[in-house]
């Protein structure tokens, strides 16, 4: 014996399966997102048959849904607040006769059009991959009494949908970052290897070198080998906070500002309160630069420095085989303008004396047991290394911080810019 009420049911439930069927060729045709969501909407009426379907759309940085399809209103319902917001905290479904005396149903929605609900089932749309909140799917007004099991069995179909249009968006949406991440960072390397001497001047009596080797996500490293007029030499390395196309265009900015001030003035106080002074707009952000600033007198085989927070930066005497640090004369450049950066004490350079300007990345890698690179560290090798030609000390160094760190790529920009005296 048939069950006719089945039979009935399945029969009644027909149209609502072939606006289901409608509803997945539109989507699999449909790249707009807005206009998928609102031929949700539109299908979803006239598969339950009520009388009007709002999709809202979940922003979790305001902590608050928006209506996104099936409204021309600027609807927008803290999470937790009205019927909408009660979905989507608890995510279950929700069928309600008598919206008006349910405690949860926010009249204020009714009185912006004045419309009047009386019916409502609201559905939560839930990303499938990773169960995160996109949503809530509400019908309002069923026609013919309240919504009944099929009417939730097609919501929460409908709700899929929905759920899927949305969530196909976001990773859209990410892939699209994704690819205009790495564009910045492409362009952001160009940008820094281009400031990065790839060829050294040479300096009559002395030898000079330098390695680097560029962070994943591209930091703001610089070192400069710049002869002057005078014959002096001004070497420098610097380090700007922070990684991406912003520091490497600030970098590019104070490499700029440097080699122009340079044409006046060759103190290296001097230099470094005019660059601070010259760059303090590019500092309102939140920006810093580290910098150690030496002028070589090869004449008088004189090192003079000032130091804008930089380390590490070290003289390695050959014949005592200590070492002189070139310590910090000043805060970094951009923490406070205008500041002072006094000359620290010279340095004479006897032969095989060798200079060590380094980033912090050098000392601060860690390796597995999470341990730093460390200055003591750095120190060892420079003594180990102080025969060796001068090319092979930076790459030596860069190859045992290499070794040192873990992943395929440093925490930061590695550099390495090193002077001796022959």
């Amino acid at each position: 014996m048939t069950d006719t009420s089945n039979v009935s049911r399945y029969c009644n439930s027909l149209p609502g399966l072939n606006r289901l069927m409608e509803v997945t060729r539109i989507l699999a045709a449909e790249i707009d997102t807005a206009h998928a969501l609102e031929s949700i909407a539109i299908e979803a009426v006239k598969a339950l048959h009520c009388d009007r379907a709002v999709i809202y759309q979940f922003d979790a940085k305001r902590n608050v849904l928006f209506a996104t399809a099936g409204t021309q209103h600027e609807l927008i319902v803290p999470l937790g607040q009205g019927l909408a917001g009660y979905v989507a905290r608890q995510r279950q479904l929700v069928n309600i006769a008598d919206a008006p005396r349910d405690p949860r149903w926010h009249a204020a929605y009714d009185q912006l059009d004045g419309y009047e609900t009386q019916t409502v089932l609201a559905a939560p749309l839930v990303a499938a991959g990773d169960g995160r909140l996109l949503g809530v799917l509400e019908m309002l007004n069923n026609i013919g009494g309240p919504f009944d099991q099929d009417d939730e069995s097609l919501a929460l179909a409908f709700s899929q949908h929905a759920a899927a249009t949305l969530d196909r968006a976001r990773l859209i949406a990410e892939i699209h970052q994704r690819r205009e991440l790495d564009a910045s960072l492409n362009a952001a390397r160009e940008v820094q290897r281009r400031f990065m001497p790839s060829k050294l001047p040479p300096i009559d009596g002395y030898e000079v070198a330098n390695w680097w080797f560029p962070y994943e996500a591209v930091g703001g490293d610089y070192c400069d080998v710049i002869p002057l007029p005078s014959g002096d030499v001004a070497l420098c390395v610097a380090d700007v906070s922070g990684h991406g196309l912003g520091p490497s265009l600030l970098m590019a900015s104070v490499r700029a500002a440097l080699r122009t001030l340079l044409l006046s003035h060759t103190s290296p106080q001097e230099l470094l309160e005019k660059l601070a002074l010259a760059l303090a707009e590019d500092f309102e952000h939140g920006s810093f630069i580290t910098m150690c600033l030496t002028l070589l007198a090869p004449q008088r085989h004189e090192l003079s420095f000032s130091n804008a927070g930089h380390a590490p930066a070290l003289v390695y005497q050959a014949a005592s085989g200590k070492f002189v640090e070139l310590e910090s004369t000043g805060l970094p450049l951009g923490v406070i303008v205008p500041m002072e950066y006094p000359l620290g004490p010279s340095v004479p350079m006897q032969p095989g004396d060798l200079m060590i300007l380094a980033t912090d990345g050098i000392v601060e890698s860690f390796d597995k047991r999470g341990e730093q690179f460390g200055v003591q560290r750095l120190k060892q090798l420079i003594v180990k290394l102080a025969r060796s030609p001068i090319q092979d000390v930076v790459r030596s160094i860069g190859r045992e911080v290499e070794q040192h760190y873990v992943g395929d790529s440093p925490p930061d920009d590695l550099t390495v810019l090193s002077l001796r005296r022959k």
